[in-house]
């Protein structure tokens, strides 16, 4: 992830619709803002299905998924 801020975090609820919670911002921001929404009160009462991070390119370079977690990147070690 580069230094310029054109990253964006959006999250994906149960009932189809989804929000940007953050649009066009630093790496790190958007790291800590997917680490928050991955594991807030929203998430631990099922309402939060899926929370990506998109690059300036609208590529996902990170996925979290409800009940599997992290899902994109793959670990494969």
């Amino acid at each position: 992830m580069s230094g310029r801020p054109e990253y964006s975090v959006c999250q994906f609820f149960n009932n189809d619709t989804h929000e940007y919670v953050r649009r066009y911002v630093s790496a790190e921001e958007a790291v800590n803002a997917f680490f928050h929404y991955t594991s807030n009160v929203a998430v631990k009462m099922g309402i939060i299905e899926k929370v990506i991070i998109t690059d300036g390119g609208d590529f996902t370079v990170y996925q979290w998924e409800k009940g599997k977690g992290v899902t994109f990147p793959k670990d494969d070690a």
